[in-house]
């Protein structure tokens, strides 16, 4: 956090996904002598400010990643000496001024009067006026709430999905359903992302972890890098060493060529390990050792290459009760759980059954005739248990799909739910 006796630097960062507004903006601020940083969206913003002095921020009306209202009380509240402007609104006094606030005000004026100049303010930015928003710590919601920035970020559906529920955060498009437990889960995705913490993602089969590892990364400031996905317990034990660290040519019988290993491939983004609670403990001392220290050693090869990698693991087992077992080691796990996130089961979502359902009829209609759910049919899914969660009520739905034959509805009878023991 920052210290109330900062020594400001003449930094500041312009987060907007506008290229052509950052560009005046930084062309108008530069000639004014600051050092200008871009971030295209929330997620780089917060790791821009991370670990560097920033005198301000300037915040665009709308991003694209995250919702802007929270985003401000989150760094309102991170780095309370740091001024936060928002680029359109009505002002709100209060917080730390920057003592050359005047500079970034003329600055902002400046570039939106190129703007209006060159006549395209009125299709870019429809909320854009002479008036700055001063925004700090908790932010009024009716900052957020004038008519213009409503119809902007309406815009924008139906990638970003909103509860119906007043004062509820925005989900993130990656999830379906506005249900508590999947809006908390969606708040929790957005504060972690941003992050470089390590990730572990625990949940029932079918539940979704690697589309909740998928919007980490790319709400994260490595969205533009690989995301690259191993499945600990789909590859052979003998060849998960290799595939994970790479090899180098004659390492083992079959070796040909020398290969890069996944953790190498995700140089500079994400390294999602499913079901890493099968990783063999003679691996996972290895395993550790990159976490700890970021760098690999090829299987055949002498010498270490440094890799910069953000790891998220998943697991369906009880992790903690494995290692405190001597199942799996125990300090890896730690290292692991750096930030754990929890994904509820279907059964305790039950109210995002219907959004469920409308997606995966809505991804099936794209090669095939679209179908609805008669009342029955939405009935007999909300009495199910659900022991296969999500995945289980898709393959459902495609099943009844098929069942239904030429009708434009799926009626009760063709839902055929299968009782299975949980796993």
């Amino acid at each position: 956090m920052a210290s109330a006796n900062i020594a400001f630097d003449r930094t500041v960062i312009l987060a907007s996904a506008d290229a052509s507004l950052r560009q005046r903006l930084r062309d108008s601020l530069s000639d004014l002598r600051w050092n200008v940083r871009e971030a295209r969206g929330g997620a780089e913003a917060i790791a821009q400010l991370e670990g560097r002095r920033t005198e301000a921020l300037l915040l665009d009306h709308w991003l694209p990643d995250l919702e802007v209202m929270e985003l401000a009380e989150q760094i309102g509240a991170l780095y309370p000496d740091m001024e936060l402007l928002r680029i359109d609104g009505d002002p709100i006094h209060g917080g730390t001024r920057s003592p050359r606030r005047h500079e970034l005000l003329h600055a902002m004026r400046e570039a939106l009067g190129s703007s209006r100049r060159e006549g395209s303010a009125s299709e870019t930015k429809s909320s854009t006026s002479d008036s700055l928003a001063i925004v700090r710590g908790r932010v009024s919601s009716e900052t957020y709430t004038d008519e213009p920035s409503t119809t902007k970020l309406e815009n924008f559906e139906p990638a970003r999905r909103f509860s119906a529920n007043a004062g509820a955060s925005p989900a993130i498009k990656e999830l379906v359903g506005g249900s508590d437990v999947m809006l908390e889960l969606a708040r929790t995705i957005r504060l972690v992302a941003p992050r470089t913490a390590t990730v572990l993602i625990e949940g029932e089969t079918g539940t979704g972890k690697e589309v909740v590892a998928q919007a980490l990364h790319r709400l994260s400031s490595r969205s533009a890098k690989p995301f690259v996905v191993l499945n600990c317990a789909a590859i052979p034990e003998a060849l998960l060493e290799a595939e994970l660290f790479g090899h180098t040519r004659g390492a083992f019988t079959g070796a040909v060529q020398s290969r890069t290993g996944r953790i190498e491939a995700a140089h500079g983004g994400t390294l999602f390990l499913d079901e890493i609670g099968e990783m063999p403990i003679g691996l996972q001392a290895k395993m550790l050792r990159f976490l700890e220290n970021g760098e690999i050693q090829r299987v055949g090869d002498n010498e270490t290459v440094r890799v910069d990698v953000r790891v998220i693991a998943a697991t369906h087992q009880a992790l903690e009760a494995r290692a405190n077992s001597g199942d799996f080691r125990l300090d890896l796990y730690h290292r692991l759980a750096v930030f754990p996130i929890d994904i509820p089961p279907l059964r305790e979502r039950l109210d995002d059954i219907a959004a469920l359902s409308e997606h995966f009829l809505a991804l099936m209609g794209r090669t095939s005739p679209r179908k609805t759910l008669s009342d029955e049919a939405l009935d007999k899914l909300y009495g199910h248990d659900w022991p296969g969660n999500v995945r289980e009520l898709a393959h459902i739905l495609e099943r009844a799909a098929i069942l239904a034959e030429d009708s434009p509805s799926i009626r009760a009878e063709d839902i055929r739910l299968r009782r299975a023991s949980r796993t």
